[in-house]
């Protein structure tokens, strides 16, 4: 145990406080894919826009995890920790008090950034309290734990909080946590910080690589109303990748960077981080389309769905348990490319057991076996990303791999939406006339199975490209048990 930070300091005890943090920023990822249908209709969002109720959030928490990381580092990470759950608080206040899409948006994003701020922060505390061993495992072990946890609390609370009440009470419910949890950090955590680092904060890194995906994203997002080659669609997206090429230029030239690319070099971070982008694409998404389907066309009540939802938390949970067994044993290729294969399978299913006239039952059939092998992925990817890695880089690493997570979640939510919708709109345009409502929701559901192809078609991907790059050499340290592994935000 580490105890130089201060010699009554109880590590156990601020474990508890930041966890109780990272359980909020994940509750709140949960109830909102369950409260959707209800913003939906209640602030007029169109199908394609709706997507930014998540995406403002994945986009800003992404875009600014590795200067958050950085600023706890510098600043201290108790600081960066309270401020980060100061700002997801009145942010989450911000989005109840919401009248119209563009102040839930922009609350969303604001809620984002608090994110960015709270998770590095908070694993820092964790990193800094615990020495590398048994210890430190033990209590990343909560972490994870707590992140599941509160994944299948926000499902529940969530589903409970839209029927009893409204949806503004998903936000609502975040700002007396988030008001017990400052209070017991002052008394708890300890504000350690990197001393004798080099103090510059790479702002412009972080804006040019944010704005640069936001404006990409814009511009899948709007590809069905403008046309996949137009102009406009082109033009936009043109900006956004200029801005995400200043963005490689300004890391060359920092002098403190916010990535320093020559990490990429290792093969292990950068296969493990070009395979995440694509798996999270994919694995986002369905969760994006599961909620709507269950609600828009079985006719589930938010808690209901909310309930629905609860065997992927215990899916996903029991894929990373049986994942951990299995790595030492068998190796952790096997394993990883098992995982994947299986959570294609599962979207691959959902998209023949989405119908107008479907059942749970069938959306079970395809729910269970993603979410094991999203379990055993995640626990896998984590690993590789972290592994061959030094000691003083490690923070940055994890980093860029839950960045990775985030950044991978919004683009891939963003095309699979566009095409949903142009799918859903191309179904409409052969009825000629006006659609009957079971001739929408056919439409609908059309666009979702088109949806639930295309992520399964992700993960596959992500399959191949490990297949090829991933060598037994990259991850000889975890399979001779070396490495420990730091869960994604």
């Amino acid at each position: 145990m580490n105890r130089s930070i201060h010699p009554h300091f109880n590590p156990w005890l601020a474990l508890v406080v930041v966890c109780f943090g990272q359980f909020m920023v994940v509750l709140d990822a949960t109830i909102v894919n369950v409260a959707l249908p209800a913003i939906q209709t209640d602030l007029g969002f169109s199908d394609s826009s709706l997507q930014w109720v998540v995406n403002a959030y994945t986009l800003l928490f992404g875009g600014f995890l590795l200067l958050g990381g950085r600023a706890a580092d510098l600043l201290g990470r108790r600081t960066l920790f309270l401020a980060g759950v100061a700002l997801f608080s009145l942010a989450s206040l911000a989005n109840g008090l919401a009248t119209t899409e563009g102040m839930l948006i922009a609350g969303r994003a604001a809620q984002g950034l608090g994110g960015a701020l709270l998770s590095p922060a908070a694993l820092s505390v964790i990193t800094t309290s615990f020495g590398e061993g048994a210890e430190r495992t033990k209590a990343l072990s909560v972490w994870a734990a707590v992140a599941a946890g509160g994944g299948a609390v926000g499902l529940l609370l969530g589903g409970f909080l839209v029927e009893s009440f409204s949806w503004e009470w998903i936000f609502f419910v975040n700002v007396p946590v988030g008001i017990a949890i400052i209070f017991a950090a002052l008394r708890l955590v300890p504000n350690s910080r990197h001393e004798g680092a080099l103090r510059h904060f790479d702002l412009a890194g972080a804006s040019s690589v944010t704005g640069g995906l936001i404006v990409l994203v814009y511009a899948i997002v709007e590809a069905s109303n403008w046309g996949w080659g137009s102009a406009k669609t082109l033009g936009v997206a043109a900006v956004g990748v200029a801005l995400l090429a200043a963005f490689i230029a300004i890391e060359r030239r920092s002098p403190a960077p916010l990535v320093r690319l020559s990490l990429f070099r290792l093969r292990s971070l950068s296969t493990a981080n070009g395979v995440f982008l694509l798996v999270a694409g994919g694995l986002f998404a369905m969760f994006f389309f599961a909620s709507l389907y269950l609600q828009d066309v079985l006719g589930y009540s938010p808690l209901t769905t909310g309930l629905a939802f609860l065997p992927v938390t215990v899916g996903i949970a029991g894929g990373a348990t049986i994942a951990q067994q299995l790595i030492p044993r068998v190796g952790l290729r096997p394993v990883l490319l098992t995982g994947m294969l299986l959570a294609s399978a599962g979207l691959a299913t959902l998209a023949a057991t989405t119908e107008v006239g479907g059942s749970y039952l069938g959306v079970l059939g395809g729910l269970l076996p993603m979410s094991v092998g999203m379990g055993a992925t995640f626990v896998s990817l984590t690993l590789v990303a972290t592994t061959n890695v030094e000691t003083s880089d490690a923070g940055l690493a994890s980093g860029i791999f839950n960045t990775s997570q985030q950044v991978g979640g919004a683009l891939g939510l963003a095309v699979l939406s566009s095409i949903a919708s142009s799918r859903s709109a191309s179904f409409l345009s052969g009825i000629g006339g006006q659609p009957t409502p079971l001739q929408g929701q056919e439409a609908t559901v059309v666009g979702f199975q088109t949806a639930f192809i295309v992520a399964a078609a992700l993960v596959a991907a992500g399959t191949v490209l490990t297949a090829l790059l991933l060598r037994r050499r990259d991850v000889a340290l975890i399979d001779g048990g070396e490495t420990v592994p730091v869960p994604a935000a």
